[in-house]
C-alpha cells in the first residue's frame, strides 16, 4: 500500500483504471454464471415470473431431476468421458509428435508441409463432402467419429511447433551425445519441458470434446452413441417444443400453469451439468497458463 502513494499521479490513475477494468471483467463473467445457477435451482414455473438474479427465490432440484430422468444419461455421460479422455490424450500426443518433427530445420520439404497445413486453416470442403468422407471410411454412426477426425489440429500443431522452436538446441545435442534417439528425446526431454503448452492444448481439446453436440447430432444415428451434450440439446428442444405447443393451444392456460420445469429453467440446469466437470478440472491446469518450468533448465 505504501508503494501506491509513492507513484506519480499518472501512474496512480493508470493503476486504478487497470484495477477497475479487471473488476469489471470479473463481474461480467461471475454475475451471468450466478444468474444461471439461480435459475437452475429455482422451479421453472416460478422462474417464468422473472425477478430472479443471483439467488433462487425458491430452492428446488426439480430442474436437475428432470435432467437426470433421461433413461440413457449414464450412457451419454460415458460416451462423453470416453471421447474427452481418449480424444484429448491421443490428439495432444500425435499433434506434439508431428510438431516436433516439423520444427526440424533439416526436415526435407518442411516448409512446403507447413504451407499445406496452414492451407487447411483457410479453406474447408463443407459439411456435405465431409459427411461423405466420413461415410466412405465407415465412421458415421461409430464412436470413433468423435476421436479420429479431430486427432490433428493445424492451429494446435503450429502452437506446439512454435514452442518447440524456442527450446535451446543444446538440450537435444547433449541428449544425442548420451545416446538418445529422436523418440527418446521427444518423450523424456521435450514433452516434460513442454508441460505448460501441453496443459493448455489439452484443456482446449477437452473443452471442445466435452461441449461438442454437433457431431453426435449429424453423424451418429444410434442413441447409445450420443454424448451428454447432444442428449442435453435434444432434451432442451423437446421441452421448448412442448411449451410452444401448449401456448398455441386455446384454453390450455391451466396446463401451462401446471408445468414445473420450463425450457429456460431446464436449459440453465443443463448448463450447470455440462460445465461442472470442466470447472472441476481447470484448477489443476490453470497454473501452467501463467508459468512454465523451462526457467533455469539451461545455464551457459
Amino acid at each position: 500500500m505504501n508503494e501506491f502513494y509513492k507513484l506519480s499521479v499518472g501512474e496512480k490513475i493508470f493503476r486504478i483504471v487497470n484495477y477497475l477494468l479487471i473488476i469489471a471483467l470479473c463481474l461480467s463473467i461471475i454475475l451471468p454464471f450466478l444468474n444461471i445457477t439461480a435459475l437452475a435451482f429455482n422451479p421453472g414455473k416460478d422462474a417464468e415470473r422473472g425477478g430472479i438474479y443471483f439467488l433462487p427465490r425458491i430452492w428446488s432440484l426439480e430442474n436437475f431431476e428432470k435432467v437426470f430422468q433421461a433413461s440413457n444419461i449414464a450412457t451419454a455421460f460415458g460416451v462423453s468421458v470416453f471421447r474427452t479422455v481418449v480424444g484429448t490424450v491421443s490428439s495432444v500426443f500425435l499433434t506434439a509428435a508431428a510438431a516436433y518433427a516439423l520444427k526440424s530445420k533439416t526436415l526435407p520439404g518442411g516448409k512446403f508441409l507447413m504451407m499445406l497445413i496452414f492451407f487447411t486453416m483457410l479453406f474447408s470442403g463443407g459439411i456435405i463432402p465431409y459427411y461423405m468422407l466420413l461415410k466412405s471410411v465407415h465412421l458415421t454412426n461409430n464412436i470413433w467419429v468423435y476421436v479420429i477426425p479431430s486427432l490433428y489440429s493445424a492451429w494446435n500443431l503450429i502452437i506446439f511447433r512454435t514452442f518447440f522452436q524456442q527450446l535451446h538446441p543444446s538440450l537435444e545435442e547433449s541428449a544425442r551425445i548420451d545416446g538418445y534417439n529422436d523418440f527418446s528425446i521427444f518423450l523424456r526431454i521435450i514433452m516434460p519441458l513442454s508441460r505448460p503448452v501441453v496443459a493448455v492444448i489439452a484443456l482446449f481439446n477437452a473443452v471442445n470434446h466435452w461441449n461438442d453436440w454437433f457431431t453426435g447430432t449429424f453423424y451418429v444415428r444410434s442413441a447409445e452413441l450420443r454424448p451428454l451434450s447432444t442428449l442435453m440439446q435434444e432434451m432442451l428442444m423437446s421441452a421448448q417444443a412442448m411449451r410452444e405447443t401448449l401456448e398455441q393451444a386455446a384454453g390450455q392456460y391451466d396446463l401451462i400453469e401446471n408445468i414445473q420445469v420450463t425450457g429456460n429453467s431446464l436449459k440453465m440446469a443443463m448448463i450447470i451439468v455440462v460445465v461442472t466437470p470442466i470447472i472441476m478440472i481447470y484448477p489443476f491446469v490453470q497454473r501452467y497458463f501463467a508459468k512454465g518450468i523451462m526457467i533455469g533448465s539451461i545455464k551457459e
